[in-house]
């Protein structure tokens, strides 16, 4: 019962949909230019940038591992998955297909790898922004960060979800991102609708 209970209330703070909070956002992120989205779910939000921001190349980057650990119990790629890795294979061939006339013209790459892996995939300065949703705990936010920084050029910008939330993550987002700043990495442009959005260095 308790369970249920926390994953509804999870479900209602955390809809699968992008919803208006994050219009704002994809208001400033830059048209027509090569951005990546790391943590995709089911494709919701890639489908808004897609239209939204009309990228001319977008990057989608999620292992779809299903993790079995205590801490993860209130995730929904943890104890909210009623089948475990079984759903999420179910859900990365929806993606595959949900994004197949794009993925055939060129526009959108599918890497099915942890994130820290996919990194290794992109040269310096390739991307102009970068999206992070992916595992929210400090340790993998943290290393987002410090990994997709360098492949952003010049004035690119970094963005991502929840922060100030503290959700079963306790934290981890709020606490990468203020360190990533703090440490001189990027400024911050917004943090509004618990979403930040940092922008590089500009030469």
């Amino acid at each position: 019962m308790i369970k249920r209970l926390k994953q509804r209330v999870y479900r209602m703070l955390h809809p699968s949909h992008p919803g208006p909070r994050r219009q704002s956002l994809l208001d400033r992120l830059p048209r027509h230019a090569v951005g990546a989205e790391i943590g995709v779910w089911k494709g919701d939000f890639s489908s808004k940038l897609l239209e939204v921001v009309r990228p001319r190349h977008l990057h989608l980057v999620d292992p779809w591992i299903a993790y079995e650990a205590e801490e993860y119990e209130s995730s929904r790629y943890g104890g909210q998955l009623q089948s475990g890795q079984a759903d999420m294979d179910a859900i990365y061939e929806t993606v595959l297909k949900r994004f197949a006339r794009q993925r055939a013209k060129g526009i959108v790459t599918v890497h099915r790898l942890p994130s820290v892996e996919a990194a290794a995939q992109f040269t310096d300065r390739q991307l102009d922004f970068v999206y992070i949703d992916g595992n929210h705990t400090y340790e993998f936010v943290k290393a987002d960060l410090e990994c997709y920084a360098p492949k952003l050029r010049p004035g690119g910008f970094l963005a991502g979800d929840d922060y100030g939330v503290r959700g079963w993550w306790e934290d981890g987002v709020t606490r990468a991102v203020d360190e990533f700043v703090a440490s001189g990495g990027a400024t911050v442009v917004s943090l509004d609708d618990n979403q930040f959005l940092l922008q590089m260095p500009s030469e």
